[in-house]
This record gives C-alpha cells, structure tokens and sequence, in this order.
C-alpha cells in the first residue's frame, strides 16, 4: 500500500507543476507538518532532533541562467524538501535539501524497510546505470573498495566484472546501505545527465527521522549538486524557506547566477574549513538586541578550522544555536529589554518563554546578527520570537549549543533563515542575504 504520507504531497506537487514550470523555479515546502495547530509547539516537536543534527555538523570529515525548483519543509531533519525528477522517463521524488551534505541518495526498491513505498525504480529507467568499485566515486563516497584480484595477477579485471560500489552510512538515528549509481537528475526544467548518487537498498534502525523519499546534497564537495552540474549553474544556488505555517509550495531553490537572484542582497565572506569542507562558514562579528550590543566574551565568535570553531549556515537545523557565553550574553540582554514582570519559564528547548499579556504589544526587540562585510542580518520578529496559539505564551526562539563536541559551534538555523534569500555563491566564496516573503 503507497505511502499516506507521500501521496498527498505528490498530489500537492503534481498541482504545482504547472506554475513552477512557468517560473522556472523550484518550489521548497515543509514535507510534513506537526500535529500541534500550536507555532510553538510546533518548533519544539522539530527541535528536538537539533541535538542529533548539531552532533552530525561537528562530525563532518574532510572530504548560466537561473533555474527554481519548489522548496517544503518536513518535520525530521533536514527540515525542507524539493520536487526532483530523477530516471529515464522521469520518476517524481520529494529530496530533502540539505546545505551541510554532499552525497545525493534516494531509496530504491526493492527496499523493505526504507520509510516509504513510494520508491525511486531503476528498473524503470533506460539511463541507469550502477558504478563499479573502480570507479573514481566510489572513493568520495566512502565506498567498499574492490577485492584483490585473484591467482596473483597484477591486471585489474575489466569492470564490468567488478562488483558495483557499495557504502554505507549513519543517518540520524538509523544507517542506510546504498549502490553507487548515475542517472539522469531533472530539477525544474535542467536535466543533469550521468549525475552520481546513492541507491538505497536497506535502512538498519529507527526510520522516524529519515527523509521519505531521498536527499539532495547542497554542500561543497565533490559529490555535490554545484560541483556535479559544473557550468550549469556557475558556483550558485539560493533559496528562500517558507515559514513553518505554510502548507503550501511557496517557498523556492533557485539555480544559477542568472538575473533570478535578488539585486538587494548583502554579501559576508564564505570561509573555508578543510576538516568539514561541505558546511557555509560565515564569520559573525556581533549580535545585537534591539539597539543594544551583546556584550560576549573577545574571542566568542572567531573561526578556527582546526577545533572547528565559528558560524555555519544550515538549512537542516531547525533553531539557531549559540556557544555558552554568546547565548548568555543574548538572553540577558534579551530579558533585560523584555522586562517580563512574572519572569521566564522553559518550554522544550527554549528557556526564555514569558507571558505575553504582560509586555506591551511591540515590547519585544528585533535581534541583528552581524557579518564581516557590513551585513546586518535583522531577523524578523516571527523569526526571532514563537507564540503559541492556545495560551498568552512567547518564547525566544534561539538556544544554547548543547554541551558535546560541537559546543564550539555557532549554527544559524532555519527557523531564523525563513521568508530570507540566501544566497550560496561559492564561485566568489561569499554568502548573500536579501529580505523576501515567500509565505
């Protein structure tokens, strides 16, 4: 029996088909929502894989027009899904797009025990094709590497001998087994041929917060979707994520260096750390609450490549993240500005959360994260402060980083990147900010 989770999002896909082809443009949707008719329940039930997330980000090893496909967003991590052709004729999929990946998989079936039943078939597509453990991927992928050759010959067997590249890889509370394969990737109305990616064959473990149908890898590598596509989309990709209560495709992933691109955007440096080479490093030079600095620790915001140290732009974390002391000096600052007269409770993730009835409507100041390059990030109110919808209840929307080894990290979340363009531009090693409602 199909998948009630994927059809519904196939049907909503299938009906948007039509005006995303027009526009050139991929559409960006949440992939499923929470039950909670509650914003800020809602954002709690996504926080709490952050810590799993935040875990993956510290663990990363080294390793010509504008076309727009439609952008959702799902309620395991990554959070935001795209509408992906892939095969020959083409099979439609739900990728979630994810900033901090390389390696693009989708499940294939047979699979008995991957999320969904709604399975990319290889047997249905004429452009197919598995790769050898010799093939040059095979390596980049963390590949099986082929068995010596046997009776002592030093000739390697031609491949099409050789068995097809296997790997394996850990996901969130489970791990997946994949061939490596190429076929023919379409977003839009582009079409990458011989495009390399992983056909997941089994899932070993807990399935919950796997995304349904497979992943696009949106980092920096080799494996990646820039640096697969070459001259097609020069180095440059963008998008704008709808808000969490948008049920619909409005948010979008454009493609390219093109005119489609915002005129408006304010560019930081992109910075580069060789130990995690997929991840969008940004150097934050200071936060600010209302017209107020946060006064942090010297030091508190500096990269350094070999602790890992510094600022990551991610689209699969749902809250923005700050170290210990930058997250101390934000909510006292914060709080102090508030002035919540019956103080502030916890809820979730979130340990700045005060009665709404008691703060003047506006009483809550807007936060600012500051760039190298004079880029003031101003965050809009909803991106900055949740409400839930059943009690007179709002929560700073931000958090500590938890105390492992990613402690060292600073995450700029999705949450606080909605109804913004940003711009990935690693041609000119720079990341790009511009204001843009795409509820």
């Amino acid at each position: 029996m199909a998948d009630t989770t994927t059809i519904p999002l196939l049907l909503l896909l299938l009906a948007a088909t039509v005006a995303a082809a027009a526009a050139a443009e991929l559409s960006v949707y949440h992939n499923v929502h929470p039950s909670s008719p509650s914003p800020l329940e809602s954002i709690i039930a996504l926080a709490r894989d952050d810590d799993a997330r935040l875990l993956f980000l510290s663990s990363k090893a080294a390793t010509a027009g504008v076309s727009s496909a439609p952008v959702a967003s799902g309620q395991a991590p990554p959070s935001y899904v795209v509408r992906a052709g892939l095969g020959s004729p083409s099979q439609q999929l739900l990728l979630a797009l994810d900033t901090s990946a390389d390696a693009t998989w989708a499940h294939c079936s047979p699979c008995g025990t991957c999320p969904s039943s709604s399975l990319f078939a290889p047997a249905n597509s004429s452009s197919y094709a598995s790769l050898p453990c010799s093939s040059s991927w095979c390596p980049l992928f963390q590949g099986q590497a082929c068995p010596a050759p046997q009776g002592g010959g030093d000739a390697a067997p031609p491949p099409a001998t050789l068995p097809t590249c296997a790997f394996s890889k850990p996901f969130a509370d489970a791990s997946f087994q994949a061939a490596l394969a190429s076929d023919t990737l379409r977003l839009g109305k582009d079409a990458i041929p011989n495009y390399t990616f992983g056909c997941v064959s089994s899932v070993t473990g807990p399935t919950t917060n796997m995304p349904r149908q497979g992943l696009l890898g949106l980092g920096r590598g080799p494996m990646a979707l820039l640096s697969q596509a070459g001259s097609l989309y020069n180095g440059v990709f963008s998008y704008c994520l709808p808000s969490y209560r948008s049920y619909y495709f409005s948010g979008s992933l454009r493609l390219g260096a093109g005119g489609g691109q915002p005129r408006s955007v304010r560019y930081t440096p992109m910075l580069r750390n060789p130990h995690r080479s997929s991840l969008y490093y940004v150097n934050v030079t200071g936060l600010s609450v209302g017209h107020a600095w946060v006064k942090v620790p010297a030091g508190s915001f500096a990269f350094d490549a070999a602790t890992g140290a510094g600022t990551v732009v991610d689209s699969g974390t749902v809250i923005t993240r700050w170290t210990a002391p930058v997250y101390a000096a934000l909510r006292e600052e914060f709080r102090r500005q508030v002035a919540a007269p019956s103080g502030y409770t916890s809820l979730g993730a979130f340990d700045t959360c005060f009665n709404t009835d008691e703060v003047a409507a506006g009483g809550a100041p807007a936060v600012t994260v500051h760039m190298d390059g004079g880029v003031d990030l101003a965050l809009p109110m909803e991106n900055t402060l949740i409400h839930s919808s059943a009690t007179p209840l709002a929560c700073l929307a931000m958090a500590e980083a938890p105390q492992n080894v990613n402690s060292v990290v600073n995450v700029i979340a999705n949450l606080q990147q909605q109804n913004i363009r940003v711009v990935f531009d690693v041609a000119n090693s720079r990341v790009g900010f511009a204001k843009e409602s795409c509820n």
